[in-house]
């Protein structure tokens, strides 16, 4: 299955694989997403020992890892298969908590809607949320781009092996990793750089407060449904920012349409 993944991807760069400039754009890519390395290592190997320390047998966890590839989902599905509730509730729980996904595809469907859908569905597969972040925060012009591309595999390739191997790492030796190690933490810590960073306007500050109140309100609802209801409340905040600030700037002055002759007296006789 790895080897399989890895392959798609590289087929997707093979058309201008030698290209100097997708070289350098890839490897920037790379460059870009080091800071984060630590943080993905560290979710990726919490979820590794959780699914080995689960209902999940070394084989199913393994596959999980590599077809789900999504660490929140992966976590909050466990204590359903522990409970032996229906499969409908496993699916609609990891639906919600995936449905973050959906805005992120929408945000790079302008950006590479001139690519085959194979190559399309294979971003999606790819695509996370700090990925998401640092590709966005290039500001790349819609359509096609000489390097953007690549510059997103050199995220994606960064993203999926310091997950995919911290996770197995996670899954084979999860006997050798005590619980108070605080590995969650050190995750969560190592991403709050990461997203302080992004907060650059007044629209994303109001975006990021509003869906932590909204988060934690409804930290308690079933089904994980407090993840996609804080993402779609950070939606209509962010956006609300951005119009009441439009709207709280200044009018151009108007064209000034008198006229510039010298007026004229008429004497009525």
């Amino acid at each position: 299955m790895a080897s399989r993944v890895v392959s798609l991807a590289s087929h997707s760069l093979m058309l201008d694989r030698l290209s100097d400039t997708n070289r350098r754009a890839f490897f920037e890519g790379v460059r870009t997403f080091s800071p984060a390395v630590l943080a993905t290592f560290s979710w990726g190997l919490v979820t590794g020992v959780a699914m080995t320390k689960s209902v999940l047998t070394v084989p199913q966890a393994l596959g999980m890892s590599f077809a789900v590839y999504a660490g929140s989902s992966q976590l909050a599905v466990l204590p359903l298969f522990a409970a032996k509730l229906p499969l409908w509730t496993v699916l609609l729980t990891a639906a919600m908590v995936n449905l973050r996904f959906v805005i992120f595809s929408a945000g790079l469907a302008p950006h590479f809607s001139y690519l085959s859908l194979r190559r399309r569905l294979l971003l999606g597969y790819f695509n996370g949320d700090i990925i998401y972040l640092m590709f966005s925060k290039r500001n790349f012009p819609t359509g096609w781009q000489p390097g953007k591309e690549a510059f997103f595999w050199g995220l994606a390739a960064s993203s999926w092996f310091s997950w995919q191997i911290s996770s197995v790492i996670g899954i084979l030796l999860a006997s050798l990793i005590p619980d108070n190690w605080g590995l969650e933490l050190a995750g969560t810590l190592a991403l709050i750089p990461l997203i302080v960073s992004a907060i650059a306007t007044r629209s994303t500050l109001a975006a990021v407060a509003v869906a932590s109140v909204v988060a934690l309100l409804a930290f308690d609802l079933p089904y994980r449904f407090g993840l996609p209801l804080s993402v779609f409340a950070a939606l209509i905040a962010g956006t609300l920012a951005d119009v009441i600030a439009e709207r709280g700037q200044p009018k151009p002055a108007a064209d000034d349409k008198t006229d510039d002759k010298p007026a004229t007296t008429r004497t009525v006789r």
